[in-house]
């Protein structure tokens, strides 16, 4: 999956033709009144295509209702269990109950739609999801990842179609290989059986390794002699001392792949976000965040996009670029995420990379990861990690930090602990991930009010290969605790860390419930499952708290954002193990329909 979360290697400055990855939709000036003028109009002018239908606005209300959905499965998910209908105008929800109220609210103008039998939920919410990232690998590589290439002789046989199909001089450039699912790792000898004339550039799912053909290191300039970069990227060798087609950490990959990837242009920009924003949509999302991977100087034309996409987006910088903040201060960030709200787009904390990752055992443990004495390690120690989050408290900003592993915890709650000291004033910090937090950690966390957010696809795609190769069966059971915290009285969120892992609510949804892992159908942990209500809360009003906005989504309430998520199947009702399978009809946003 990720050995830093995700890796920024597609933001580097030196792949994109000007320095501001958007600059075709202009500059705008950051003041509420300006955003909320912009229209449907000027957008087209800068010469966007309008997605998913519908204005960046919805229409102020008459005092008449513009739409009633009625005839399915209403669950508001706070309060009561379920609503015969609800009414919406002007974008808002007006009232929710009784069909016969509802519709005695109806004039000739009013659209009524007919669930027929269909479920209709609060909208679905990604806390972690790296929109801009993910639209960059999937735009411009192929995906040969484990759900596309289940065995590795798929993998190699598609790997030679691709090939074949690469006209000459260009690189074949993929994506999201997993070698703990497909086989383990590829080597240079491997790849030059598919060409030895055409490069081949294969990166891992966890965004910090690839592996190229020999055609690729002459094409990047690449030696035998070549020693470790500036940043610690360095060259994988054989027992022979030669190079052996591995390539890890940034520096390396940056090296190796630019000579093969296209200049990321303003339009190539503008279109993989466009296609990401309406597959996220599709998978039934009306809201993604994305944490620390959206670089402040894109924030000012990211809104012109993010004015008219299919959902809602939300982010969080970078520690090391948190002073990109400063011209949007006054107009709300954190617990007050009105900043761009009008233009579906809003700004919340500030995100830090605490350790890596369990699957390349780079997790900060405090025990050794099974047959191993390797602990993995912080990304800073306990001192420095606390003077970082210190400035994002001096900063009046939320922390988000990444943690893996247990003894990377340790230290975010330290940190946590010395600088907000239990308060939520500036919103809620959270541990991102926290895979492998243990039951003293979750009761620490409820002390301390921190909320972690899960990525609980983590279970259905490594919970065996955490089990019988990283942490052994008693620790892997324990991953991504939801039905401790549960237990604990600790609210959390639940997310897919794209492109880290597939898009789909529901999937983390499913999940949660069964805690079945799909490479061998066994259950991980099965005393952590959840609720079918306790997972929905956790990709909708725990997910609206943890973005700052609680107030205006994730509940079917009067007043709030009429923002729905409309599936063919009711979760209460089907066989658990369906649930990951049930299809997403429709999607609204502000009282837009955005797809279906």
């Amino acid at each position: 999956m990720c050995r830093a979360c995700v890796s920024p290697v597609l933001n580097h400055p030196s792949l994109f033709e000007s320095p501001m990855a958007f600059t075709g939709l202009g500059s705008i000036t950051p003041n509420r009144r300006g955003f909320m003028a912009m229209s449907t109009a000027a957008l087209l002018g800068a010469g966007l295509p309008v997605i998913g239908g519908g204005s960046a606005h919805a229409a102020a209300s008459d005092g008449t209702v513009d739409t009633i959905f009625k005839g399915g499965n209403i669950i508001p998910i706070v309060g009561p269990s379920s609503a015969e209908a609800i009414a919406v105008s002007g974008g808002k929800i007006v009232k929710l109950g009784a069909a016969a109220d509802m519709m005695a609210m109806a004039t000739a103008n009013t659209k009524v739609i007919d669930l027929q039998g269909r479920t209709l939920l609060p909208g679905l919410i990604d806390p972690h999801n790296h929109t801009v990232l993910s639209a960059f690998y999937l735009e411009l590589l192929t995906d040969v990842g484990y759900l596309k290439n289940k065995t590795r002789d798929d993998l190699i046989a598609n790997l030679k179609l691709l090939t074949a199909a690469t006209p000459d001089g260009e690189w074949v450039l993929t994506c999201n290989f997993d070698n703990l699912l497909q086989g383990g790792d590829l080597s240079r000898d491997e790849l030059d059986k598919i060409s030895t004339t055409k490069p081949i550039f294969v990166w891992y799912t966890n965004g910090h390794d690839a592996c190229v053909n020999s055609a690729a290191l002459t094409a990047a300039g690449i030696t035998e002699d070549i020693g470790e970069l500036p940043g610690g990227g360095h060259f994988g060798r054989g027992p022979d001392g030669k190079l052996n087609g591995l390539v890890y950490e940034e520096a390396a990959i940056l090296k190796t792949l630019k000579p093969g990837l296209p200049k990321i242009t303003p339009a190539i920009a503008i279109a993989a976000v466009n296609k990401f924003m309406q597959a996220a949509a599709a998978s039934g999302n009306t809201l993604v965040h994305e944490p620390g991977t959206l670089r402040s100087e894109w924030i000012e034309p990211f809104i012109k996009l993010a004015a008219q996409a299919p959902l809602r987006t939300s982010a969080s910088l970078m520690y090391e670029d948190m002073k990109g903040y400063e011209p949007y201060r006054k107009l709300g960030i954190g617990p007050k995420a009105t900043l761009f709200a009008d233009s579906l787009f809003t700004l919340y904390g500030v995100k830090l990379i605490g350790d890596g990752s369990n699957q390349t055992e780079t997790g900060a443990q405090t025990k050794p990861y099974l047959n191993s004495t390797s602990s993995g390690k912080p990304n800073f120690d306990a001192a420095a990690m606390k003077e970082m989050v210190a400035n994002v408290k001096a900063a009046g900003l939320p922390s988000l930090i990444h943690c893996n592993g247990d003894y990377a915890i340790d230290i975010a709650l330290d940190a946590l602990e010395a600088a907000y000291a239990g308060s939520t004033e500036l919103g809620i910090n959270r541990i991102e991930h926290a895979t492998m937090a243990r039951q003293d950690q979750i009761e620490r966390m409820k002390k301390l009010n921190v909320e972690p957010s899960f990525l609980m696809n983590h279970v259905t795609l490594y919970g065996a290969a955490y089990r019988d190769q990283i942490f052994g069966p008693e620790r892997a059971n324990f991953m991504d605790p939801a039905g401790a915290c549960d237990k604990a009285g600790l609210r959390f969120t639940l997310h897919t860390d794209s492109p880290c892992s597939p898009l789909g609510p529901m999937r983390l949804v499913g999940t949660a419930v069964t805690r079945l892992c799909q490479i061998d159908n066994s259950v991980i942990g099965a005393d952590q499952a959840i609720s079918v209500q306790r997972a929905l809360e956790a990709v909708t009003i725990d997910a609206a708290r943890q973005v700052g906005q609680p107030d205006r989504l994730g509940s079917l309430e009067a007043g709030k954002e009429a923002d729905f998520t409309i599936l063919e199947d009711n979760p209460f009702t089907v066989d658990p193990t369906k649930i990951t399978d049930i299809k997403v009809s429709e999607t609204w946003v502000a009282g837009n329909k955005k797809f279906g």
